[in-house]
């Protein structure tokens, strides 16, 4: 029988309508099984995304799409759901995937109980997008939980992030310029670590003689951000006599999105936790250098900062500022190879 895989995602009640698309939500969950859909379906395999209310819809949707394999995108399916779904449904496989490391996922409450509770149901896998945290769940769940016919180490899976390989012409940062443009995107949490960025973004743009314009997200603040949110505010309204400005977006569709990346001289994703970052995947797309943090695996060491040392941080800034052609082809070659790799074992999975 031919695989058929569904992905479902739940709709975020929280957020407004100028956060969905037609089809969902324009978030970094969205967009990153939206990619890995696509390319399952132009490799063959049949693939839907869907996104619904609760779990009560779960049911309907794998009966009109005949789905063999079902991807749960996030933790929100009750592990008690599964017992009903298996019933209804026998010859699927359940996976719920995970896109956090274990400090960005321990501010969910329920997560590791959940987990527990997930690998003791047949046919119920847990996926990772990320080699430490699958490494972290297989030695969670080793000789405790999984009670099924299948073996422990199988319950834990790899299924990484795939992006599309479609780039933009690198960038020419305009040195005469006035202002340097540095993006510093996605949404407002504490683990994002806007505050050291934009202490080492003014100290950068000190360092060149330039005024800077520090743009961010401001349609999503989650996880006690909006702490982060007001001392940023009030970081750049002190220093309005030196010019500085904090730029402020609304949460985008996609495609508008990629427009405001590239209006950028560069990107910053300095976080303290990542599995992959799609904010840094599209800033690359578009021709346009980015910052991180060795969090990013397939960042270039050449432009790794640690996330806590603004004197180091605007240190790497003024390189990829001297380089930035430097930096776009170094990160979209390894990006590059980690889609690669990435679309192998899907498809492998799936085939």
């Amino acid at each position: 029988m031919k695989r058929r895989v569904l992905f479902i995602l739940k709709r975020r009640e929280d957020y407004g309508q100028e956060h969905h698309s037609n089809e969902g939500l324009t978030t970094g969950l969205y967009n990153s099984a939206t990619f890995v859909k696509d390319m399952l379906e132009k490799k063959g395999v049949p693939s839907k995304l869907v996104v619904v209310t609760d779990n009560n819809d779960i049911d309907r949707e794998v009966t009109l799409f005949k789905a063999t394999d079902v991807i749960i995108e996030g933790l929100w399916v009750v592990p008690e759901k599964f017992d009903v779904l298996k019933q209804l449904h026998p010859s699927v496989n359940w996976i719920i995937r995970i896109h956090s490391n274990s400090p960005f996922l321990a501010n969910e409450g329920i997560a590791f109980n959940w987990i527990a509770q997930y690998t003791t149901k047949s046919k119920v896998f847990v996926a990772t997008n990320a080699n430490a945290m699958n490494k972290e769940l297989k030695f969670y769940v080793k000789g405790r939980f999984s009670m099924t016919p299948e073996k422990e180490e199988n319950k834990i899976l790899d299924l990484p992030n795939y992006y599309p390989e479609t780039f933009e012409r690198t960038k020419k940062i305009n040195t005469k310029a006035e202002y340097i443009n540095i993006g510093c995107f996605g949404a407002i949490r504490p683990l994002k670590n806007h505050m050291a960025q934009a202490i080492a973004a003014v100290k950068f743009a000190d360092s060149v003689g330039k005024k800077l314009r520090f743009h961010i997200n401001t349609g999503r603040i989650e996880q006690n951000g909006q702490a982060v949110y007001n001392n940023l505010k009030s970081f750049f309204n002190n220093l309005n006599e030196k010019g500085h400005e904090l730029v402020e977006h609304p949460w985008m569709l996609r495609e508008e999105f990629l427009q405001l990346c590239r209006q950028m001289d560069i990107g910053m994703q300095v976080s303290f936790s990542e599995t992959f970052n799609i904010v840094a995947a599209d800033l690359i797309s578009q021709g346009v250098p980015v910052i991180s943090t060795n969090e990013i695996p397939w960042m270039s060491k050449m432009f790794v900062a640690p996330s806590t040392n603004t004197d180091q941080i605007a240190k790497i800034l003024k390189r990829t500022y001297n380089q930035s052609s430097i930096n776009v082809y170094l990160n979209k070659t390894k990006l590059l190879s980690y889609v690669k790799r990435s679309k192998d074992v899907w498809l492998k999975f799936f085939k």
